[in-house]
């Protein structure tokens, strides 16, 4: 069980999606059971004692001790990965400039085929897991190999590790190699609902950090028959969330239809199986119709937006329309994506989502995204992508304590802090020049994963 703890300082959180605050000399505190208790601002450090004094809290929710946080030093919300392939995590960097069913044929599928063995799954996920926690990644969506075994091993380290994680076996029984894709659509549905049943084992509490997700990794891989079998099943389960990839690359985007000849467009074929959802994590949405955008903002569907990968491997700077997303009230995360790119960091996909936004302004005129929109998309409208904003994203009282402690004066690559910088600078100096080394700790649910006490 969490430690009730308290928390003296700046904190940087987003209220509201593009609304950043920094909020100094707050004291928060957490209780017992991982969740924000108290929040209150303008406190002077020497009034912190009386402070607590005064919420008058039980026992044993009376912080033992209050860290306090230096000037150059922040609280701030976990990131949230909404777009990982945890497989991918030995194979990053590979297969740059191979178009994307080119280099899922002669780098991907080989790659994650190993999974089949169960200790080479445990070793490479135990290292992926590690690895995001160590970078601040609190909340990952994971796609995880179509092997059954695998796919509980990775949901099994999660829960130990502590890490929030959505987690689903890839469904694929086409357009596969012969070794590496489920036998047919009866498998494919009978080994995802084992794997359901193994998850919600592991916690099967409404506050589960480690869920199941539908994850059919894209329509060029699974029949009709698998495809609607997964509606099914998430018409079955209300709750359970999907994920795929939708719209990733032209090449991708003409095989899709080139197999379903009666849709014009992905958003309408994935509608039809009963996949477009309100909680729906579609990874990429590139290349954009109108038409398109209006249907995921009339189902609510959320956009994993994968900027490293986008500009790396597939075929061409593919920069998703994100300042248009978001002018539509689309919900919009970021994604690492893993495999496909050159950064597993999320402070990285903050970047190049500044970057790329800034080519669809010279090219189109579209918004471009200010690097606090982008911290924006990184917390709360992560959370929201994966419909978890009402227990994460920002540090408000009622939510889990999912959070950074940022520090700004350790020995790294992050720009220098000079004496006359406000708050406002030091922070974006972190947002655009630091890295994991500045993420002094890390928490889930009140329960420290990373820093000296862990």
């Amino acid at each position: 069980m969490p430690r009730a703890r308290a928390f003296h300082g700046t904190i940087v959180h987003c209220p509201t999606i593009g609304d950043t605050k920094i909020l100094e000399n707050s004291l928060l505190v957490v209780s017992t059971d991982g969740r924000i208790s108290h929040l209150e601002h303008d406190i002077p450090r020497s009034d912190v004692e009386e402070t607590l004094s005064r919420l008058q809290l039980p026992g044993q929710e009376q912080p033992r001790m209050v860290k306090y946080l230096d000037r150059a030093d922040f609280l701030i919300p976990g990131f949230v990965d909404t777009h990982n392939h945890a497989p991918q995590w030995g194979q990053r960097g590979l297969g740059g400039g191979l178009h994307i069913l080119n280099w899922l044929d002669e780098i991907t599928f080989p790659n994650e085929a190993k999974f089949r063995d169960a200790e080479h799954a445990r070793k490479i996920y135990s290292s992926c897991v590690d690895g995001f926690i160590r970078q601040g990644v609190t909340t990952c969506s994971y796609y995880a190999s179509l092997h059954g075994e695998a796919t509980t091993i990775l949901a099994d380290v999660c829960h130990a590790k502590g890490q929030r994680a959505l987690i689903g076996k890839c469904n694929m029984d086409r357009n596969a190699p012969d070794y590496y894709r489920d036998k047919d659509a009866t498998e494919s549905l009978q080994v995802t609902r084992q794997v359901i049943d193994h998850v919600r084992a592991l916690d099967p509490s409404s506050d589960a950090l480690i869920k199941p997700i539908l994850t059919p990794r894209f329509a060029i891989s699974c029949d009709d028959e698998l495809l609607a079998g997964l509606g099914s099943l998430a018409k079955e389960h209300p709750d359970l969330p999907i994920q795929t990839h939708f719209n990733e690359a032209q090449q991708e985007i003409d095989a899709t239809l080139g197999l379903f000849p009666d849709f014009k467009n992905e958003a309408d074929l994935y509608d039809h199986f009963g996949l477009l959802t309100d909680r729906s994590i579609l990874a990429h949405c590139t290349i954009m119709t109108d038409y398109e955008m209006d249907k995921l903002q009339q189902k609510h569907s959320g956009v994993a937006h994968c900027p490293i990968a986008n500009t790396t491997v597939g075929g061409g700077f593919m920069a998703a329309p994100i300042g248009r997303f978001l002018e539509k009230g689309i919900k919009v995360g970021l994604g690492t994506d893993s495999g496909g790119g050159f950064s597993s960091s999320i402070l990285d996909a903050m970047r190049q989502a500044v970057i790329v936004s800034n080519a669809r302004q010279a090219i189109n005129g579209e918004p471009a995204l200010s690097i606090w929109q982008c911290f924006s998309l990184a917390t709360l409208g992560g959370a929201r992508v994966c419909s978890l904003d009402d227990k994460i994203g920002n540090l408000q009282v009622g939510k889990d304590f999912d959070a950074l402690v940022i520090r700004s004066d350790v020995d790294g690559v992050m720009t220098m802090v000079q004496e006359d910088d406000t708050l406002a600078m030091v922070f974006e100096k972190f947002l655009i020049s630091g890295d994991d080394r500045n993420i002094d700790e890390v928490y889930v649910k009140g329960r420290q994963l990373k820093g000296m006490n862990s």
